[in-house]
């Protein structure tokens, strides 16, 4: 007998934030995610709280978990957009129809009750949570910033009624063998002609984002602010980033591009790969875990990268060569390759930057759409 259970005790949090490390216990590709933050999304006080409403539940067979399922009605996302969406995150499910489509209907009866006409996902509260479903690259080990995913998950998202809305791409970048003096060239020509400058590399981590992290944001939600999902960043949700990037990137990683008058018109940053770091305690922070990513982040063999953004006054003007040449900086010494954040399959601007490199695309994400009217 399946069992629909709506996730409310400290008990059901507890199973529902640990029921993917449990299924994914022997898989060497899941990547899990930092046990406090999961269970931090069922606060009132959790950053997103203020914008979104939310049901949790847990599926139950013969009385043990086998599935789970968030469902997030981001409101800001709705107002901005006229829209009644509905997301769907955080499901993970053992192979059966019947489980899958019985934890899918309880988030769409949440979401009717709420006047949703539209469902889709995996969509989280924001583009910088987990989002997209793996259907290609199972073999392939995941960032800290994607969620894993066994191969039969799209066939129970599809057996629930659900069709493809869009796609990312994600690419493994490695350093050309020869660095490209035309890219060099090209950056120092930019900086002189747009009168720009990088940020001083002897301030700290701290010290920089507390002098550009304004900066920084506003471009963030410029460059990202009409792409599929995401939301403008509250003060709330930049503390959070703020808060958890310090704790894993080095200044080295970080590269904020300058006008003549200290503003921001461009960053990129990346940070070293930390799966391996948090893995073996299912993304706890004990001592073990601590010294695991610190040794990751002084002595790192793949780098992901997260974020880059570019005003977009500047795009046409040589900028973007500034960023690649920052990236080839960071991929030098003993750094085997880069793993690229997710790519809208139609953002042609970004896509064509991984030309200059030597980059296979071997990952794809999909997000889906259903009808709920």
């Amino acid at each position: 007998m399946i069992e629909i259970i709506k996730v409310e005790t400290k008990k059901q949090r507890k199973e529902f934030v640990e029921f993917p490390l449990k299924l994914y216990k022997d898989n060497p590709y899941f990547v899990p995610p930092m046990y406090m933050d999961e269970m931090a999304i069922f606060s009132d006080k959790y950053v997103y709280s203020k914008t979104c409403d939310c049901a949790f539940f847990l599926a139950k067979k013969d009385g043990e978990v086998v599935g789970r399922i968030q469902g997030i009605i981001q409101n800001q996302y709705n107002e901005l957009h006229g829209e009644k969406r509905l997301r769907f995150t955080r499901f993970d499910c053992i192979d059966d129809e019947e489980v899958a489509k019985k934890l899918f209907q309880a988030i769409e009866e949440f979401g009717r009750e709420n006047g949703m006409d539209t469902f889709c996902g995996p969509l989280g509260y924001s583009d910088l949570e987990r989002e997209g479903l793996l259907i290609e690259g199972f073999n392939e080990y995941q960032t800290f910033a994607e969620q894993y995913n066994y191969p039969y998950y799209a066939k129970l998202i599809e057996s629930a009624g659900f069709k493809k809305e869009v796609d990312w791409l994600e690419f493994k970048v490695k350093f050309p063998k020869e660095k490209s003096e035309k890219v060099r060239r090209v950056s120092e020509r930019a900086l002189e002609l747009n009168r720009l400058h990088l940020a001083d590399e002897k301030l700290s981590i701290s010290k920089l984002l507390k002098k550009y992290a304004d900066g920084i944001f506003h471009v963030l939600d410029v460059c990202y602010g009409e792409l599929y999902g995401t939301v403008p960043f509250t003060e709330e949700m930049k503390k959070q980033v703020l808060s958890q990037f310090k704790l894993f990137i080095k200044r080295k990683w970080i590269m904020v591009i300058l006008d003549e008058n200290d503003e921001v018109v461009a960053f990129g940053f990346c940070m070293p790969q930390l799966g391996y770091a948090l893995k073996p305690s299912g993304g706890r922070l004990t001592i073990p875990t601590l010294l695991r990513v610190l040794n990751a982040l002084n002595n790192p063999k793949v780098i992901e990268f997260c974020l880059i953004g570019v005003l977009p006054k500047y795009q046409a003007r040589g900028v973007n060569s500034i960023a690649l040449d920052g990236i080839m900086k960071m991929l030098q010494g003993d750094v085997e390759y880069c793993e690229t954040n997710l790519c809208l399959e139609n953002n042609d601007k970004i896509l064509a930057q991984w030309k200059y490199f030597d980059a296979v695309n071997h990952k794809k994400r999909r997000s889906y759409v259903k009808d709920i009217k």
